[in-house]
This record gives structure tokens, C-alpha cells and sequence, in this order.
């Protein structure tokens, strides 16, 4: 009850703050909009040939990341490149409290699966620590997993990974400390057993958060895991 309140209490201010101040594109401040068409077109979307395993873009037969360090998941695939645009609007989605652009970002997320379909049956966020997730007052892995389920109407299970300890920010860390930093941070619950999972998060650098995730589900036996992300690092 408390919780439908809240967010009918933040809908409300929402849209009146819309009226008093009218949305601008978070990227070039155009009138009207959170992000604009023209900023949307700048964004460098990552299409085929790309690694079957991690979804680079792929130039030559074989991918030297995966070469050196395969992931263990099915897959990871990532809507476009953290550059420019996309980048500025990720930062403002995360950091600024800028959530209308989870509709946005959930739109991109859905037309991507209609376009590169992946065999999943559910949907997992990328979990935040509580104590992190209670100081930036959400999980923008959350925001899109829930924006994705409601456009593709696959099943969110919002309480079926959770992350068990405190990590550092993977954000000036180097690939082996990612990997390091994320070991054995999650667990899962038994419901994910047999399940075919998406796993949901923002932004893809190494592939260090999407592998630890992907452990503790296939831990409790889910049947395959694959992540997708809205944008992932060159």
C-alpha cells in the first residue's frame, strides 16, 4: 500500500513538474522531449557480424576477447556503443535521476529483441547492493527490465537475484578486478531452476558483472542465461 502510494505520489509530482517545467532532451536540451530524434540518431548501434559469445563487433574469424577469456554464459548482446550521445544519456539516467528515460530505453531494448531475437523466457535486472540502491533511490537495471518486460510481456522476476555483498564501482577498475570484485556477489533464488533467463543492466564493459550474475543462476539451475545491455564499451 505504502509502496503503490509512493509511486502514485511520484507520478503526480512528475507530471506536474512536466507542466512547470517542460522536458528537455537530456543530450542537446531541445523542448518537448526527454531525448529527441536527433540525438537518438547519433547513437552507433552494434549490428551483425558480431561474436556469437559476447557481441562484439566481429572483424576477423575468431574474437580475440573470447579467445583469451570466454565467458561463461550464452551470451551477451548490447543495443549500441557507450559513445557520445548514449553515454550522456545513460549518465543522466543513472546519476541525475532522469527515469522517464527507462521508457525510452525499454523501447530500444524491445526493438532490439524484435530485430536479434534471443530464446528466453524471464527477465532479471542486474541487482544493485541495498545499501546503494537505497542512496541513488533505484535500480536503473530495474527501470529496464520492467519498461522491456512490459513491451515484450515476458514474466520480470524482480526477487530472483539478489547481490549478497558490497562491491566497489567497476568504473576505474581494470578486467581482472572487475572479475575479482563481483566473484560470488550474487545469489539466486530456486524459482530461476529450468528457466531460460534475460539478464538486464545498462552498460556491458568486460562482461565481469553479466558472468558473476550468470554463476548464481545457473547455481540454482536455470536452464540457459543470456545478458543484454543498451550499451556496451568499444
Amino acid at each position: 500500500m505504502l509502496a503503490r502510494l509512493a509511486r502514485n505520489g511520484a507520478a503526480l509530482r512528475n507530471a506536474l513538474l512536466d507542466v512547470l517545467f517542460p522536458p528537455r532532451c537530456v543530450v542537446c536540451r531541445q523542448r518537448g522531449t526527454w531525448l529527441c530524434a536527433s540525438c537518438v540518431a547519433q547513437f552507433e548501434r552494434i549490428v551483425p557480424p558480431i561474436c556469437e559469445r559476447c557481441g562484439r563487433p566481429l572483424h576477423r574469424t575468431t574474437c580475440p576477447y573470447c579467445a583469451r577469456a570466454p565467458l561463461h554464459i550464452e551470451g551477451t548482446r548490447a543495443v549500441a556503443f557507450f559513445d557520445g550521445a548514449l553515454r550522456q544519456a545513460i549518465h543522466a539516467f543513472k546519476y541525475l535521476h532522469r527515469t522517464e528515460l527507462a521508457d525510452y530505453f525499454g523501447t530500444m531494448l524491445a526493438d532490439y529483441l524484435l530485430t536479434f531475437p534471443l530464446s528466453v523466457d524471464t527477465i532479471i535486472a542486474v541487482p544493485l547492493h541495498p545499501e546503494r540502491e537505497r542512496a541513488r533511490g533505484y535500480n536503473q537495471a530495474a527501470l529496464l527490465a520492467n519498461a522491456l518486460g512490459a513491451r515484450t510481456h515476458l514474466p520480470v522476476w524482480n526477487d530472483a537475484l539478489v547481490r549478497t555483498r558490497a562491491t566497489r564501482s567497476q568504473t576505474e577498475l581494470n578486467a581482472e578486478e572487475r572479475y575479482a570484485n563481483v566473484h560470488d556477489a550474487f545469489a539466486a533464488s530456486p524459482r530461476v531452476r529450468g528457466a531460460r533467463v534475460l539478464l538486464i543492466d545498462d552498460v556491458c564493459t568486460t562482461g565481469a558483472t553479466m558472468q558473476a550474475c550468470g554463476a548464481a543462476l545457473y547455481a540454482q539451475g536455470a536452464q540457459t542465461v543470456w545478458g543484454l545491455t543498451l550499451a556496451r564499451s568499444r
